[in-house]
């Protein structure tokens, strides 16, 4: 009967969606997925999969470029045989996202099995993320580092925190349950703000000793529990560098998957032109300064090779396209050139 009123649920809702967008139409598809077990495990004979190895995803470099494959199910199916494996390994997999025509993609990690093995069969490596967001296209970029980071999520919620019990993903992977304690975990990300500061001709950029060296980039950080986007803004503002913001403006937001699974808030800061002397708190910041237009073009020109010198120093130069700071940036140089003379 279960199964009737499940067959019957689909068709419904199959007729309903006719007269929605493509997009609608993807929402109701991938919920359903997620929702029923049965329904997502006869998805995963149609699917595609992306493939990590410890949670470093699988790219084939075809000339200068770098490609992330998609295998069908039945290429899963070989690769798994050549391993001496079972189609089991195929329920570990986790849901992504799904094509306009509903073909659904999942990301399935194999760090078990014999990383060698696979990049031989398969004519391709797998790549630590760091480095694959930056060579793959621009558009595939979300794609893996949402992939990564609910992979992740799963290998870090093993286990209840209440009980100490096993918890069971649902076949999906958009959940977690404890049994024990009825507990349901659900993927969070953790809201982290991220300010370009002005002062109406400049903008302040940082740098952190950990980054490559002369990459500056704007300020950022987490979001305290109870906090609102705006006093978490001011906050970090006059921590880290000792100014007040008079004003911001919201920009976009962005999932970014380190150091573990951020929501990035991007937002334009305004501080009074009377009140721009940088008090820097040099336990978070290595450097912190002003950038003039003229300097902040010639940064967006450059990348971490290009920018150093013969004598081994670093020109000052910018996160890549794929990260939300270069979108701020690149806000703030048309703000400041579509401005009157």
């Amino acid at each position: 009967m279960a199964a009737i009123y499940q067959a019957v649920h689909r068709r419904a809702s199959s007729l309903f969606c006719r007269f929605h967008s493509t997009y609608v139409k993807k929402m109701r598809y991938l919920n359903e997925l997620k929702e029923d077990d049965g329904f997502c495990r006869q998805a995963q004979t149609s699917g595609t999969f992306y493939l990590f190895h410890n949670l470093s995803p699988f790219l084939q470099k075809v000339g200068k470029k770098y490609l992330l494959p998609q295998l069908s199910a039945a290429e899963m199916k070989r690769i798994l045989e050549k391993l001496k494996e079972t189609e089991q390994w195929i329920e570990k997999s986790v849901l992504i996202g799904c094509s306009d025509e509903h073909v659904p993609h999942f990301a399935l990690d194999l760090g078990a099995l014999e990383k060698s093995v696979i990049e031989s069969e398969l004519q391709g490596s797998f790549t630590d993320l760091r480095k694959a967001l930056f060579v793959v296209d621009v558009k595939d970029s979300p794609l893996l580092a949402s992939a990564q980071a609910l992979l992740r999520w799963h290998e870090s919620h093993q286990y209840c925190s209440k009980t100490g019990q096993p918890t069971q993903k649902n076949l999906a992977g958009s959940k977690r349950v404890c049994h024990a304690s009825g507990i349901t975990y659900y993927p969070q990300m953790s809201p982290v703000v991220i300010t370009l500061v002005s002062d109406g001709s400049r903008c302040l950029l940082t740098r952190q000793p950990s980054f490559p060296q002369g990459m500056y980039t704007a300020l950022s950080g987490f979001c305290d529990l109870g906090e609102s986007v705006e006093e978490a803004l001011r906050r970090e503002v006059a921590e880290e560098v000792g100014l007040e913001v008079e004003s911001f403006q919201y920009s976009a937001s962005q999932h970014w998957p380190f150091p573990s699974s951020c929501l990035m808030i991007a937002c334009h800061a305004l501080v009074g032109g009377q009140q721009t002397e940088i008090s820097m708190n040099s336990l978070e910041l290595e450097e912190a300064r002003w950038f003039g237009l003229e300097e902040v073009l010639e940064g967006l020109k450059r990348d971490h090779a290009s920018s150093k010198q013969d004598d081994g120093s670093f020109l000052p130069w910018f996160p890549p396209r794929q990260a939300i700071a270069h979108k701020l940036i690149n806000e703030w140089v048309k703000q400041q050139t579509s401005r009157p003379t």
